[in-house]
C-alpha cells in the first residue's frame, strides 16, 4: 500500500441527491395515470417486470429518440410512482441510473392483465433486491446484449427488414424450460427476410467453462423431448476465452447421443467494431460449434447462422411443434403476464411477442 497509495478518486462516494417529491400510490392516484400514461410508458411497465432491471442508457436505446428526452419522462415516472431507481456505487466516476419496478407501475400492469398485484409476483422488496444481487452485473450485461439488437433495428434500413420479434427473460426461460436448461435468454432475430430462433448463454468470464459445457445434455434432452432444434448462442467477452470454451464445448457436443440436434455457434465480445455506429450481436461475429456449412471457419452474421446448419428449420416454417408438446391453455407453465414485444410500440408491432418453436408457450 506505500508503494501503490489508493487514488483519492477511488474513495469517494455520490453526492447526496435532493430528495424528489413522489406521488403516493392510492386509487386516485391510479385515476390520474390512467390519462399520463403512453403506450410508450406501459410497454416499459412491462419490460421491467420481464427483465428486472434497465439501465438509463437502455431504455433510451429501447424507446427514446435522445438520451434527454428518455431522462426527461423516465424523472416524470419515478415522481409518479411508476418506476424506482437505484445507482450502484462505483469507485470511479458515476454509474448509470438503474430502473425497477415500482408499486404504482405494477398496480397498473395488474390492472392490464386482469389480476391482483400478488398474481405477478411483484413484491417491492423483491425487486429493489437485485440491487444488492451478485448477479447484477450479469442481467444488466444480458440486457445490454438485447438492446444492441433493439438498437440496431431501430437504426436499420427499411429494405433490411430488421427486427427482434421475441426477447424472453431468464425468469420466464426457467419458468417454461427449468426441469431441462435454464439459458440467460430466449430470442428471435430477423434480418433481410431470414429469422433465426436461439437460446443465449451470456458468459462474463466468472463462470467456470466445464459448466458451460456441461450444459449442452440439457439442450439435448430438450431437443429430444421437444422434437424441436433450437441453436445455442454462447456469448463470451475475449476471443482468448472463447477459444478455451470452443475447446471444452466441442468435446461435450461430440459426447452427445445426437449432436445435430444442439447447434453452438461462439462469439466474443472484444470482436464488435467500437468505430461502428451500432455495433450489435447481428454483427459477423458468430463462428459455428462444427465449422461446416460450405464457408469453413469463416465468422457469420447472426441472421446467417442457419446456412451454417441446414438441417434446422426456421422458426416460420409450418410444423407440429414438439409432437404434441404444446402446452395448452390451462398448462402451469404460462405466465400471468404475457412477455412483452421487445420492439417498443408502433402501429406495425404486436402486443405481444411470440414464444419458442417448442410450443410451451
Amino acid at each position: 500500500m506505500i508503494s501503490n497509495p489508493t487514488q483519492q478518486r477511488s474513495l469517494r462516494g455520490h453526492k447526496a441527491a435532493r430528495p424528489t417529491p413522489r406521488a403516493a400510490n392510492t386509487a386516485d392516484h391510479q385515476a390520474v395515470l390512467a390519462w399520463r400514461l403512453t403506450p410508450r410508458d406501459r410497454w416499459i411497465i412491462r419490460m421491467l417486470h420481464e427483465h428486472r432491471v434497465l439501465t438509463a442508457h437502455q431504455i433510451t436505446a429501447l424507446a427514446f429518440p435522445s438520451f434527454r428526452s428518455g431522462r426527461m419522462r423516465l424523472r416524470e415516472l419515478f415522481q409518479w410512482g411508476v418506476v424506482d431507481r437505484f445507482q450502484p456505487f462505483i469507485s470511479s466516476g458515476t454509474a448509470p441510473m438503474h430502473y425497477v419496478l415500482a408499486p404504482a407501475g405494477a398496480s397498473v400492469l395488474a390492472a392490464e392483465d386482469g389480476v391482483d398485484v400478488k398474481d405477478l409476483g411483484y413484491r417491492h422488496d423483491r425487486a429493489f433486491a437485485v440491487a444488492h444481487s451478485l448477479r447484477l452485473a450479469h442481467t444488466v450485461g444480458v440486457n445490454e446484449w438485447f438492446t444492441a439488437l433493439v438498437d440496431r433495428a431501430r437504426h436499420s434500413e427499411p429494405d433490411e427488414h430488421t427486427e427482434l420479434g421475441a426477447w424472453w427473460s431468464e425468469t420466464r426461460c426457467a419458468r417454461h424450460f427449468g426441469d431441462l436448461i435454464k439459458p440467460d435468454a430466449y430470442g428471435r432475430w430477423t434480418a433481410h427476410g431470414r429469422e433465426v430462433e436461439f437460446f443465449l448463454e451470456y458468459d462474463l468470464g466468472t463462470e467456470p467453462l466445464g459448466k458451460l459445457a456441461g450444459k449442452l445434455a440439457g439442450y439435448a434432452a430438450l431437443a429430444e423431448s421437444t422434437g424441436i432444434t433450437t441453436p445455442l448462442l454462447v456469448w463470451l467477452p475475449t476471443s482468448r476465452r472463447e477459444a478455451t470454451a470452443r475447446q471444452l464445448l466441442h468435446r461435450a457436443w461430440r459426447e452427445l447421443a445426437n449432436p445435430r440436434t444442439v447447434p453452438v455457434a461462439t462469439a466474443a465480445a472484444e470482436l464488435l467494431n467500437p468505430d461502428a455506429a451500432h455495433p450489435s450481436p447481428a454483427d459477423q461475429v458468430w463462428l459455428p460449434l462444427d465449422n461446416h456449412g460450405g464457408q469453413g471457419g469463416a465468422r457469420r452474421e447472426l441472421h446467417r447462422l442457419l446456412d451454417a446448419w441446414p438441417h434446422v428449420l426456421a422458426p416460420t416454417a409450418e410444423s407440429e411443434p414438439g409432437g404434441g408438446a404444446v402446452a395448452s391453455p390451462d398448462s402451469p407453465l404460462l405466465l400471468v403476464a404475457p412477455a412483452p414485444a421487445p420492439m417498443p410500440p408502433t402501429q406495425t408491432t404486436p402486443a405481444t411477442s411470440r414464444g419458442p418453436s417448442t410450443g410451451r408457450r
